[in-house]
């Protein structure tokens, strides 16, 4: 049994009163003693400060320095297209097996001769192992820092105390931001469909920084808890639950992750893991599809449960629930069949069901996000 892992932060998760949990091989903050739905609200209302240390930060050259390898070989392993993208720009890709199947979902960051990746916590090991077989000319190295997030309307107003210059980032840009004196590689982005920002910032400093931060009355410290439910509110995919190596972007709705040069008739369609199978769903379409499902009723639907069409059969199945903490109600992202998803197309007034244990709760499809994004762009 492989030992959990602590990050840079432990100990003050636990002065600070953190319910501390194993996610994905760590020790990780799931809620303070405010509770769950407090510190989400927080984060709607103000601002939250969220470690993601466990998260995996790689930085990505080209062995013989030359740019064009660097773009070449991610272009043969990742749905990417680096023609035309802007240096400093963040960009969100796949990691894909070869029947289309989503290994990973990643942020990359274009940085002229380097990339850099984020990769989520699980998959540190096979993401790597993945990228170095799919591009032998490039090096991989993980950045030795504590990533924390700062999520919510008063990100920007508290960040910019430290550096001014986080007005002039727009969501999805990166810069270098001084933080305490300490340069801290810095994103306009986030998991919570709040404006915010993710901070890299060098180990050794991480605690003095998050201090600081926490020192200012719109933050408060927000756990693994609450960082599910903001996310699930925003319509956002979480790896494991809603995409998994057994799903295909298209499926998931992540069709905008693929290029337009990258599909057919692209200038660089195809040539990426997967990509027959993409590429067919994307002119034919693909067997069910990722949806928002809402229930009014009081019964919670959590993941897992089974979705039921009129005539009782099953129809797809629940990948992330609860009861959100902004809207009051149950709210879900389920798979359901392309032949359910075309008759609620004909009739929208179609009942489905959601099984749980004895009870049969009435659930409807809806548009996500659940709750509106509020990204800066």
């Amino acid at each position: 049994m492989n030992a959990i892992a602590k990050i840079p932060l432990d100990a003050l998760h636990r002065e600070l009163g953190a319910r501390m949990g194993p996610f994905a091989g760590f020790d990780m903050p799931i809620q303070y003693p405010t509770g769950l739905k407090a510190e989400h609200l927080h984060t709607r209302e103000r601002a939250g400060l969220f470690d993601v240390s466990h998260m995996g930060q790689l930085r990505i050259r080209a062995r013989d320095g030359r740019i064009q390898t660097l773009h070449a070989e991610l272009e043969a392993a990742l749905p990417l297209d680096f023609e035309g993208w802007p240096g400093g720009l963040q960009r969100y890709s796949v990691l894909l097996n070869e029947r289309g199947g989503i290994e990973d979902d990643l942020m990359l960051v274009n940085l002229g001769d380097e990339v850099r990746m984020i990769v989520n916590a699980g998959n540190r090991a096979n993401d790597l192992d993945l990228l170095q077989a799919a591009c032998p000319g490039l090096d991989f190295e993980w950045i030795d820092a504590a990533l924390l997030a700062l999520q919510g309307p008063a990100a920007e107003q508290v960040l910019s105390r430290f550096d001014s210059g986080v007005h002039e980032l727009r969501f999805m840009h990166s810069a270098v931001l001084t933080l305490d004196g300490v340069g801290c590689f810095t994103t306009r982005s986030g998991y919570t469909g709040e404006d915010g920002f993710e901070i890299s910032v060098p180990a050794a400093a991480a605690e003095a920084i998050a201090r600081r931060l926490l020192a200012d009355p719109a933050v408060a410290p927000i756990g693994l808890g609450a960082r599910d439910t903001l996310r699930l509110e925003a319509g956002l995919p979480l790896h494991g639950n809603d995409i998994d190596p057994g799903t295909t972007p298209i499926e998931a709705g992540l069709a905008f992750a693929i290029p337009k040069s990258r599909r057919n008739g692209g200038a660089k369609a195809g040539g990426f893991p997967g990509a027959a199978t993409i590429l067919d769903q994307l002119a034919h379409g693909s067997p069910r599809k990722l949806v928002g499902l809402v229930s009014f009723g009081s019964v919670p639907i959590r993941a897992h449960a089974t979705i039921l069409d009129e005539s009782g059969a099953r129809c797809g199945e629940v990948t992330s629930g609860t009861v959100s903490p902004s809207l009051n109600h149950p709210v879900m992202l389920a798979y359901l069949s392309a032949a359910t998803l075309a008759e609620l197309e004909r009739a929208p007034g179609t009942v489905l069901a959601a099984v749980v244990r004895d009870k049969r709760p009435t659930v409807q499809r809806t548009p996500l996000p659940f709750v509106a994004k509020r990204y800066k762009r």
